[in-house]
């Protein structure tokens, strides 16, 4: 039988198993101790294959894991294939630096990436439609919605089908309500699973994928912990903003900072309307950091 790792605690991990294209439940297993011996950890997320050792008590063995799509170090997930990046409209206002932020280091890891922005109904000066904007401006597919009212999730609904989405963003914008929208179809028992380990069923102390129908599975994690940009050098942060690249050709150098030269593609279009002032200083706020960045 195959299935996916949706959880792991205390060396048991719990995977969402299938006999054939049947769903077949959740089944509390053991990893092999070959895996221990090769320096191979099962993750939430892996696909497996497993042995049933007690159908009526839901019990199995991991027998083996199957090659992974990618691995992320923190959180430690495997065979995501795009991140949700939350962020409310107002109530709290968002953090554009932090947001940055997010989208550089998801690309970093070559995830695609969808910018929500949450807290529709709270938007009374339009600020959500400015908001997208300028992030689909940048290459990012933008949505704006409200888990309160329950708009826009249809159009979430189908971005996120067939796919394994992790949720990244600050706390306070509303992402457990809408992670409880998105699983209102769930397939798989998340309550038993939550009963055998005493924990609440949208907690997020451990990573976790939530099957929300068949082969769609949102990553519902304490977070991405690492939104430093250590591994980046000043000369690369461009590279992560997608929207500069038409009008680099205009650039008078070769390798253009697109803040103090003479004749930059970049800050021509700036000042037209081309690349949005908001991003634009971001960029700056970043290159400056990159900048003074101290090198041990």
């Amino acid at each position: 039988m195959r299935g996916k790792i949706i959880r792991g605690i205390a060396g048991f991990y719990y995977v969402h198993a299938f006999a054939g294209k049947a769903e077949a439940g959740v089944y509390e297993c053991k990893a092999r101790g070959i895996f221990r011996r090769d320096n191979r950890k099962p993750l939430v997320g892996d696909n497996v294959e497993l042995d049933i050792v007690d159908e009526g008590q839901k019990l199995g063995n991991i027998r083996e894991l199957l090659p992974r799509q990618n691995e992320l170090i923190r959180p430690a997930v495997a065979n995501i294939d795009q991140a949700l990046v939350i962020f409310a409209i107002a109530s709290p206002k968002p953090d554009f630096n932090l947001l940055d932020r997010f989208l550089i280091m998801l690309q970093q890891q070559r995830i695609p990436c969808i910018v929500c922005f949450n807290k529709e109904d709270l938007d009374e000066e339009g600020a959500g439609e400015r908001y997208r904007d300028i992030y689909e401006a940048g290459g990012f597919q933008t949505v704006t919605v409200s888990a309160d009212r329950r708009s826009g999730i249809d159009r979430l609904e189908k971005l996120l089908r067939g796919r394994t989405t992790a949720v990244a963003g600050p706390s306070g914008v509303g992402k457990s309500s809408l992670v409880n929208c998105l699983q209102s179809g769930v397939i798989m028992e998340t309550g038993q699973i939550s009963r055998k380990i005493e924990r609440g069923r949208h907690t997020t102390r451990h990573t976790e994928l939530i099957a929300v129908e068949e082969d769609t599975y949102i990553l519902d994690t304490p977070g991405f912990s690492s939104l430093g940009l250590f591994r980046l050098e000043k000369e690369q942060l461009g590279l992560y903003y997608p929207e500069f690249a038409r009008y680099e050709k205009f650039c008078r150098f070769g390798g253009c900072s697109h803040i103090n030269e003479p004749e930059c593609g970049v800050k021509a279009a700036l000042a037209e309307g081309g690349v949005s002032r908001l991003r634009y200083d971001n960029y700056c706020l970043l290159y400056e950091e990159l900048k003074n960045r101290r090198k041990y």
